[in-house]
This record gives structure tokens, sequence and C-alpha cells, in this order.
């Protein structure tokens, strides 16, 4: 492996992750992926002399393939999104704009409780989450999804038309990134996504 190519980060040409790379992919803690290596669920190895575990590419694979971690993003190097929103037009020019955009891995879920499911077997890096719901407000969303060590790297944007600044400080303590206000700018989101997971 070339430097050039071995700097490509989280690509199709890399064969060794570190536990934090591992964990970024899988969208898991450090720590359960610590856990899962030391367990012996997770095969890898130590650096002779020292404390620094390696993960092989497909080791790594096998391990995502039996926990149900869709593998796109070791394979194409994109970030999982997950739209959630009842509004079919949002949805719709949200997916499209993205998909487009090159960089992520669109799913999308219309209530709480399809987003609770989605998140669990997408796993994404961020989620784009309504407030208003049909069946719950986004707030109980972020914090169910936030309280779960799981998900503890799992990003959310809050997306609105009706709140309040008390609702929005609410939000972020609750553990949300970032809020984005309704209409807002497809190109300003996008903007604010890439900070987000920091692209």
């Amino acid at each position: 492996m070339d430097i050039q190519k071995g700097r490509q980060g989280m690509d199709t040409m890399k064969e060794l992750f570190t536990t934090g790379e591992a964990a970024d992919l899988c969208n898991l803690s450090q720590q359960t992926i610590i856990r899962c290596f030391d367990s012996g669920r997770l095969r890898g190895f130590r650096i002779p002399g020292s404390k620094f575990r390696k993960i092989p590419r497909d080791s790594l694979l096998k391990f995502m393939k039996e926990n149900n971690i869709p593998i796109v993003s070791i394979q194409s190097g994109k970030k999982r999104l997950l739209i959630v929103d009842d509004d079919a037009e949002i949805v719709e020019l949200m997916t499209d704009v993205l998909a487009r955009d090159g960089r992520f891995d669109v799913r999308t879920a219309s209530t709480g409780y399809d987003a609770g499911i989605m998140t669990q077997k997408f796993r994404p890096d961020l989620i784009l989450l309504d407030y208003m719901l049909p069946d719950v407000n986004g707030n109980i969303v972020c914090k169910t999804i936030k309280q779960d060590p799981e998900f503890a790297n799992t990003r959310i944007i809050i997306i609105s038309g009706v709140i309040n600044q008390t609702e929005i400080d609410d939000l972020l303590k609750a553990g949300a990134e970032a809020f984005v206000k309704k209409p807002f700018n497809i190109t300003e989101l996008i903007d604010r996504i890439a900070a987000v997971l920091e692209l």
C-alpha cells in the first residue's frame, strides 16, 4: 500500500483498522469494540510491545455482517444518514439532494417508532430529526437514542418550523448537535451536516 492510498482513510484500500476507526464504521462506542475484541467476538491482534489493537478488514467485515451492521460505509466511505420526518415532500427533497451529493447513504423514517427501528438496523452516523412527529416529539427520540451507549457516536440535527428558544435549548441539552429551522436552505443544511460530521 503506497502512502497516498494509505491516507485515503476508511476507503476500499484500507486493510487494518484501529478500535476507534472500527467504532466509527460500525457506529458503536469504542468501548464496545474493545470489549468485542477482548472477548474474541471481533478478531484482531495487538502490536507487540504496545496496548494498541489492530483489526484486519476481513475480520471487521465478518463482525459487521454477523451483527447486521451495514457494510456500505466500509465499502464506499459514505456516511449513513437517517431522515426522520412525516412530510413526504421534505423527505423527497432531502433524500434526492443528499443522495446526489455522493457523500451519504440515505434512509428515511416517518415516525418516532420507525426511527427507533431504523436506528437499530441502519446505525446512522447522523439523524435529521423533525421535532413534531405524528407519534412522539423529537425530544423523546433524541433522549432515547442518546441514552443508549451503543449510539454514543450518532449525531442528531433537529429540524422544525414551530419551536421556541427554550425548547431548542432543551433539545441541545438532550444531546442534539444542532437545530435547523424550517423552511431551510438545502445548501446550508448540507453545509451544517458536513460540519457536524466533520467532512
